[in-house]
């Protein structure tokens, strides 16, 4: 999901960094929105960093995308920690005077906020009223809890933890479960072939887009097996996981896992050939020369083999990675490759220097059997991932 972060300015303001690590963790994309006394509070690189995206808080920043609305439509889930008394005013009043309050007026998802102030001001009779207002919207609220405040006094208005705050947020979105039942098997990274003990030919592939695609499918119900190929990203934690490093040992964890599995996604950049030999101990240029000429034979073609050994009623889904700047000649290399493969469905998407691989978001056309473009996504890779699981919900 793509989730917003506003964080108002209160010393529980430190707090959200654990809000926004819980998100992150979870698989989320979060952008976080700061109010300026927020970042008096909690610096901006320290939220940058967690987050993994740049913080948002001036109002007239990004004016010709029209940002201080776009942020909004496009979150799926906004949750403001800490929600300051003032804070918690102005959205009762629907104010909008810098960029959270015109994000969350742009916005129609889900708003959970977390109250952080002292006992009196959460007590005063204008705050309970204006909690009372944003229940009445649907605006879920987390806490506060009663504890250590600022200072020596203690009572209601601690904010609540980071991680009851994330999980009551994630609550509010409930995930809809669609792919109940279904075993789907995921390969994800990018292969290695080993020169020699130090050095390897591989790819830049982090694994990022299959990551996303074993997080969607398991949130959807989905029981997976992820074949996991050098990821530099977590693995989700509530999926199985195989580790590989080749080509030939991909082949084989998928051909193992593949007839258990209703749908196999061949989400891995597989290389397409290997050093015929691997040296013994570390090749030195001391030895070798100017040059250095390697012998390289080809790879067995996975996905093809998975395709001709599947069972009646299995669902293979491929992707192809191509480098054709040209978008109709694009299309013209995934139709020829789902034609080859015999895929059920190919994603398609154009990489580069700056696109495709290691990114965080991802542009992809599904083609199905035929060639048809069945479906297209632009966004997140989490987003991309639950696009191309739509077409396994879609199915009988």
């Amino acid at each position: 999901m793509n989730i917003v972060v506003g964080i108002t300015g209160g010393i529980a303001a430190y707090k959200a960094v654990g809000v926004v690590r819980a998100l992150v963790l979870a698989g989320h994309d979060v952008h976080v929105v700061a109010t300026e006394n927020a970042l008096r509070f909690v610096g901006r690189p320290t939220l940058e960093a967690i987050s993994r995206n740049p913080v948002h808080s001036d109002l007239y920043e990004g004016v010709a995308e029209v940002r201080h609305v776009a942020i909004g439509q496009a979150a799926d889930l906004i949750v403001v920690a800490p929600a300051t008394a003032n804070s918690i005013a102005k959205l009762a009043a629907g104010l909008a005077d810098d960029l959270l309050g015109n994000t969350i007026l742009a916005s129609t998802a889900p708003v959970v906020i977390a109250p952080a102030m002292h006992t009196e001001m959460w007590q005063n009779p204008a705050t309970v009223a204006n909690i009372a207002t944003l229940r009445s919207r649907g605006v879920t609220i987390v806490g506060p809890a009663v504890g250590q405040l600022t200072g020596k006094d203690a009572g209601p208005g601690r904010m609540s933890e980071p991680e009851e705050i994330a999980a009551a947020a994630l609550a509010a979105v409930a995930p809809v479960r669609d792919l109940e039942g279904r075993r789907i098997l995921i390969s994800a990274g990018g292969t290695r072939e080993p020169l020699d003990p130090v050095r390897f030919i591989g790819n830049r592939s982090s694994g990022k887009q299959g990551v996303a695609l074993a997080l969607a499918a398991a949130t959807r119900g989905a029981e997976v097996v992820l074949v996991a190929a050098n990821l530099e990203v977590d693995a989700p934690a509530h999926v199985s996981v195989v580790p590989v490093s080749t080509t030939l040992e991909l082949e084989a964890a998928m051909s193992v896992a593949a007839p258990d599995a209703d749908t196999v996604i061949m989400a891995a950049a597989v290389a397409d050939y290997r050093p015929e030999s691997v040296a013994e101990s570390k090749i030195k240029k001391e030895t070798q020369g100017d040059r250095l000429t390697l012998s390289l034979v080809k790879n067995p073609d996975i996905l093809r083999g998975l395709v001709d050994a599947r069972r009646p009623g299995q669902v293979v889904i491929g992707f192809a990675a191509e480098t054709e700047p040209d978008d109709e000649k694009l299309l013209a290399v995934g139709r020829a490759k789902v034609a080859r493969k015999g895929c059920d469905y190919l994603v398609l998407n154009r990489v580069g220097w700056t696109e495709g691989f290691a990114a965080e978001r991802n542009t992809v056309l599904i083609l199905d059997s035929a060639g048809d473009i069945v479906g297209e996504a632009t966004g997140p890779k989490r987003a991309v991932a639950d696009r191309v699981l739509d077409l396994l919900a879609d199915r009988p």
